[in-house]
């Protein structure tokens, strides 16, 4: 009940396990075949599909406590996961496959990743720092919010050799989302070469929007056309 698990447990090779998926499944498009469940649902439809196993993430695990209850009573197993950072992650895909019979699968995908980050490490070590972009990552426009430090969102930006301008920005309730506020992007204006910002149902947002936000002419990516949209599922 949330894509990035239907797309690590496809990566599982569990395919023809998963019985049903959330609304807006993208990857992989396998996914949008299979049947659609919604926390708005009874708990008569998910007893119905008499699935052994309902995964969820905390937000929902939090928002839905009545229907979760209804369902582990009809003797369900409901276990809310959502891994917060890279070494979460590892234990994330660990936990997805002792709760599967995937073990080695899920080992195996642990590996595959690091390996793909020691090649990708290889290639960037090479660019020296004054050759890579400074960058700043909106989370939420309207808060005007950034992702943590320690988010996997982050993770992926310096990984791929982009430098995170709002490197000291504090998470808000242990989550991967960091206040930071106008005035201090702002602050950084003439450092941001690019500027990202993830658009989904968390911040609808465009280029033009952001382009017209007050006072970010004195940002350098919008005033040089380097401000890039990323579909909030990939950021996920």
């Amino acid at each position: 009940m949330y894509p990035a698990h239907t797309e690590n447990l496809f990566s599982l090779g569990l395919d023809r396990e998963i019985i049903g998926v959330s609304r807006d499944e993208a990857f992989p498009p396998e996914a949008g075949k299979k049947p659609v469940f919604s926390y708005h649902d009874d708990a008569e439809k998910f007893i119905a599909a008499q699935p052994d196993l309902v995964l969820i993430r905390p937000m929902i695990a939090r928002g839905y406590r009545g229907l979760m209850s209804k369902l582990r009573e009809s003797g369900i197993a409901v276990v809310s996961l959502q891994p917060r950072t890279v070494d979460g992650m590892f234990s994330y895909w660990k936990e997805l496959g002792m709760l599967t019979g995937r073990e080695t699968e899920a080992d195996q995908m642990i590996q595959e990743f690091k390996g793909g980050l020691l090649k990708i490490r290889s290639i960037v070590n090479s660019i020296p720092l004054s050759g890579r972009k400074r960058v700043y990552f909106e989370a939420i426009h309207s808060k005007m919010k950034t992702f943590s430090p320690s988010s996997i969102a982050i993770f992926a930006l310096t990984t791929a050799g982009g430098i995170n301008v709002a490197a000291d920005a504090k998470a808000v309730r242990n989550t991967n989302i960091a206040a930071y506020g106008k005035e201090h992007i702002l602050s950084h204006g003439d450092d941001i070469d690019v500027y990202l910002a993830q658009r989904g149902a968390m911040n609808q947002i465009s280029v033009e929007r952001i382009k017209e936000e007050g006072g970010f002419r004195a940002i350098k990516a919008v005033r040089e056309g380097q401000v890039y949209i990323i579909d909030e599922k990939i950021v996920s």
